[in-house]
């Protein structure tokens, strides 16, 4: 094992502890989840003529959604930009040319144990295929969980596959949600994993604490602050509206246990497609204690294409917010090919370079 001290700490301006939830709070909060289109139209006085498309598309992938994160939304609003994520609609049916069911190549680097080895130096791990939130974009919408995860007997191969190839510097955990774990079963990983020496750095990447932030726990805390291997959160919020003060507490918390906090968002038709919503966005992760890292191009995947921004005005979105923000506040703008060595970074137009601040 590795002898290198563990992380320094820097003592928080905002006591982590002014949470008080327990596992109890967010296993439950799972449990009361909102997964039928009666309840959701029910609780949010949703016009009832979008109700029967909604009930077609909930057969195609199932809805569900915390009851913290419908709070957030606005009553009786059918664009929402928050329920617009969560809210099953007719045109999932579609299915244009380009749109496949995996459109990263997670099920042709898989190999049956949950272990994706695709980037050099990185591999991910399937740990779950549970969520707290189905978001009807889902890359893995149609992925094979049932055969690919590293639970039960599939964990052990996946943890010797990453023991046995010191390449592995870092590993991912993902899902599904790695946050839809209990304690119990993410302080055996990362037991494990720390156990591994050349595994340096554990990276989680979860949508749970923006949308039920009751899942950062005493117990989560404790176990960022345990690791041996230096951790990042890669969080993802799509809009500054999800930034609730619980949520924003959330966030805090772990960056007061010593994690490195990260933010993924996904470019999403009539949910944050203007300069306005994406600076705003930026400002507010920021405010939070989070670093905006990448804005992701739509993986296009079967049943999501009504999401689809161009990249010509993906573009064209990022220059205006980069002549409005400090080049540390605007992410990278990013695609992910099925094969691809890694993602593809789409750089501000060169015409609008002298506009970036700092």
């Amino acid at each position: 094992m590795s002898t290198r001290p563990a992380p320094s700490r820097i003592t928080p301006l905002i006591e982590p502890r002014s949470l008080s939830y327990r596992s109890a709070d967010w296993q439950q909060a799972m449990r009361d989840a909102i997964t039928d289109v009666d309840t959701l139209f029910s609780e949010l006085d949703l016009p009832a003529d979008y109700k029967p498309a909604a009930r077609r598309a909930a057969a195609l992938f199932d809805l569900r959604v915390p009851r913290s994160y419908a709070a957030r939304m606005r009553r009786g609003d059918i664009a929402d930009p928050l329920l617009r994520q969560i809210l099953p609609l007719d045109a999932e049916h579609a299915d244009p040319p380009g749109f496949v069911d995996d459109a990263v190549g997670d099920q042709a680097s898989a190999a049956g144990d949950g272990l994706l080895h695709k980037y050099h130096g990185r591999a991910l791990l399937i740990t779950t295929g549970a969520c707290a939130v189905h978001c009807r974009y889902c890359f893995r919408r149609h992925f094979d969980y049932s055969t690919q995860h590293a639970g039960g007997s599939h964990a052990e191969a996946a943890l010797r596959r990453i023991a046995a190839d010191p390449s592995i510097r870092e590993v991912l955990l993902s899902g599904g949600d790695p946050l839809s774990l209990s304690n119990a079963r993410l302080e055996s990983l990362g037991d494990r994993l720390d156990a591994i020496e050349h595994v340096e750095r554990l990276r989680l990447h979860t949508r749970t604490p923006a949308v039920m932030p009751e899942r950062v726990d005493e117990a989560f805390l404790a176990w960022l602050a345990r690791r041996r291997a230096r951790v990042v959160v890669v969080v993802h919020v799509n809009h500054a509206n999800e930034l609730s003060d619980d949520v924003t507490a959330a966030l805090r918390a772990m960056a007061a246990s010593g994690a490195t906090l990260l933010n993924q968002a996904v470019l999403l038709a009539g949910v944050n497609d203007s300069a306005d919503a994406l600076a705003d966005l930026s400002l507010a992760l920021f405010d939070a204690g989070v670093m905006p890292y990448y804005l992701h191009l739509l993986d296009r995947v079967r049943g999501t294409s009504h999401f689809e921004v161009s990249e010509s005005r993906a573009t064209t979105l990022m220059q205006e917010v980069a002549a409005r923000l400090p080049g540390y506040l605007v992410p990278k703008l990013a695609r992910e090919g099925a094969g691809d060595d890694a993602k593809s970074v789409l750089g501000v137009p060169a015409r609008a370079r002298h506009a970036v601040r700092g």
